[in-house]
């Protein structure tokens, strides 16, 4: 529950919104950069209203019909600073899928071994494509999206020189 307050908090810390609004910056803003899924937005947001984080009123905008708009109350920006301060301070292990094939990878020939490796490099290589593309057009590169593509993008060029070496050991 943790990452959803800090999630909804933060969220609510760029102003007012209502929870459509909510619901589509994180499937749209969001989830490509942080694969966050949430099923149910308004479950954490009552619950952030119990807890006093969040206020909840009563919206409208024009002649459509009212709205639940959501506030973050001066208690749920102090939970927010603390939860960002954890969330920055809490360190653990990556764990990486491939991890289990590697702990196997005595029992495979080492040719099948290094074609599947090869094969997972070129993957690799497509997601850094990939993630170029977006970081090159997006239109609007704000710069916290810029920071996780170059994060991103750290990562899997750090796996590919990784597994690349490990392809070299097996010849």
């Amino acid at each position: 529950m943790i990452e959803h307050e800090l999630l909804f908090l933060g969220l609510l810390m760029e102003g007012s919104k209502h929870g459509y609004e909510i619901k589509r910056q994180i499937e749209e803003e969001l989830f490509p950069f942080l694969g966050l899924k949430i099923k149910s937005i308004y479950y954490p947001l009552k619950k952030m209203e119990k807890l006093g984080l969040i206020n909840k009123d009563i919206g409208r905008e024009g002649k459509f019909p009212e709205k639940f708009v959501y506030s973050i109350t001066p208690k749920g920006r102090k939970i927010f600073d603390h939860l960002l301060t954890e969330n920055f301070l809490s360190i653990e292990r990556p764990y990486f899928n491939v991890d289990l094939s590697l702990y196997f990878l005595p029992y495979v020939d080492k040719k099948i071994a290094s074609r599947r490796l090869r094969a997972r490099v070129i993957f690799l290589k497509r997601i850094k494509r990939d993630l170029q593309v977006i970081k090159k057009n997006l239109k609007k590169a704000s710069k916290h999206h810029t920071i996780i593509l170059n994060h991103d993008l750290d990562l899997v060029s750090a796996e590919i020189k990784s597994i690349s070496s490990l392809i070299e050991t097996l010849k």
